[in-house]
């Protein structure tokens, strides 16, 4: 049997080829794409105010590094409340919705109204109601990430196999059990994708709430930016929103790894 150490050494090499082979074609193809538009903008002389080039926002990244850094640390907290208040909710909800036939019929309809609901028209009244602070940013960014976590973590509750639930029944098994030991654990998959896509929907929520009323935040930034023709700093700000997204995906994606790698480890 070959060695812990030595298994991993030797499949280290194979990882990295891989994460290359992977990685390659998106970065080729990105790198393409930016100097395309490089090049168009400086042979069609399009003007700074009306599309930068790519190095033009490169040299706003950089000269307002600071400014972007102090917006950015606003909307990220903005963001982080929101997605924490979301994912709570979304797991109360779910639970209640899959536990329940009366509970879903009572509650999933207007779960599923409340996307209805154009959230720029909402914004205004969450100032009125709670003021212009941060909390109202927050509720914005809840109501638009909670979706997608009650969506799947239902999907994933009722996922497991109705035989295999019978089976553990039989053998004594409480309702706390199937939920915890089984429901739970088929769930995860399920959960983790829901926050994958509501980290991303969650930036969107909190440049909606400063869009509307703020006196912070990137949204804000590119807000007031864009009647003063300062088109790099809104790309730039863009750039940084996007980044945020990215970091929080692969953050929640490299926990779903964990998590996956450690429930397969412990049903062996």
């Amino acid at each position: 049997m070959t060695p812990p150490e030595l298994h991993d050494h030797t499949r280290s090499p194979r990882v990295y080829l891989g994460l290359i082979r992977d990685w390659t074609p998106p970065a080729l193809l990105a790198a393409a794409a930016i100097a395309l538009w490089e090049g168009l903008v400086w042979m069609l002389d399009v003007q700074r105010w009306l599309l930068p080039a790519p190095s033009v926002i490169v040299r706003e990244l950089v000269s307002s590094g600071g400014l972007l850094i102090d917006h950015a640390a606003t909307t990220l907290t903005e963001v982080l409340l929101g997605f924490a208040l979301a994912a709570a909710a979304g797991i109360l909800l779910a639970a209640a919705v899959a536990s329940s036939r009366l509970l879903e019929r009572s509650i999933y309809p207007f779960i599923i109204a409340s996307q209805t609901i154009p959230y720029i028209a909402i914004a205004p009244l969450l100032l009125v109601w709670v003021g212009p602070e941060i909390t109202s940013k927050v509720i914005v960014v809840a109501l638009i990430s909670f979706f997608p976590i009650v969506v799947n973590l239902v999907d994933g509750l009722r996922s497991t196999d109705r035989e295999v639930v019978d089976v553990l029944r039989t053998l004594g098994a409480n309702r706390a059990q199937l939920f915890l030991k089984l429901h739970v654990h088929a769930a995860v998959p399920y959960f983790m994708s829901g926050l994958k896509v509501a980290a991303v929907t969650s930036v969107i929520g909190a440049v909606v709430g400063e869009w509307v009323g703020a006196q912070a935040g990137l949204g804000w930034l590119m807000k007031v930016s864009g009647p003063q023709f300062q088109t790099p700093r809104v790309f730039a700000a863009i750039v940084v929103l996007s980044a945020i997204a990215i970091i929080l995906f692969l953050v929640i994606a490299g926990i779903e790894k964990w998590l996956l790698r450690r429930y397969r480890r412990n049903s062996r």
